[in-house]
């Protein structure tokens, strides 16, 4: 049976196992960078912005349980998601979620450039996926790894909404690229708003 959620899964552990060969050489061209132009010592070259990194940013992956816990929440919620939606519109839903989490993640780290590090991970589409999992399916019951409480789906997805923009204004959790978080769940609920209109209703 044809899978998005499948075929996305495995398009990123191909992408990782690639960069276990090419090493750095695939971030300085396919992460997401700041605007400008900068000298990186560690990867010996210059980088800046290229408009193919709000894309490619997302196959990338810093290590392995960065990879294992992005696409074990896209398997967990993708396939309920893409059976509700349909494969087309749960791949447009993936990827204008990635579209709009690398820009809200750009404009925030190209305000203020004091050491450029580069944005990558399929966290901007999983968590446009979670954010239409929580829309879909409100009352469902999700219990997470921390902490194991159970709670409705809708509950859980604004608990995280919030830790992540308090997480983003705050500065806690370095290294974690909150508003990017925030940008794929907001390109999803814009999204999912759109189709829901009037004579839009019927995903399928």
């Amino acid at each position: 049976m044809r899978s998005a959620t499948a075929g996305l899964i495995l398009l990123n552990v191909l992408v990782y196992l690639l960069q276990g060969e090419l090493g750095d050489r695939l971030l300085a061209s396919y992460a997401l960078w700041p605007v400008g132009h900068f000298w990186i010592a560690e990867l010996n070259t210059y980088v800046g912005f290229q408009p193919w990194q709000l894309i490619t940013s997302a196959f990338l992956h810093a290590n392995l349980t960065h990879l294992f816990l992005n696409l074990f929440a896209l398997y967990m919620f993708g396939k309920e998601v893409e059976r509700e939606l349909g494969m087309a519109r749960f791949l447009e839903l993936y990827f204008v979620s990635v579209l709009s989490a690398a820009l809200v993640q750009l404009a925030v780290v190209s305000f203020n450039v004091e050491q450029p590090h580069p944005t990558l991970g399929a966290s901007g589409g999983v968590f446009g996926v979670l954010l239409a999992f929580g829309r879909l399916f409100p009352h469902s019951i999700v219990t997470p790894l921390f902490p194991p409480i159970p709670m409705r789906a809708w509950v859980f997805v604004g608990l995280y909404a919030i830790i992540e923009l308090t997480s983003g204004v705050f500065g806690t959790q370095q290294g974690v690229a909150h508003f990017a978080h925030l940008g794929g769940m907001l390109g999803a609920y814009l999204l999912l708003h759109r189709w829901q209109r009037p004579r839009a209703l019927d995903f399928r």
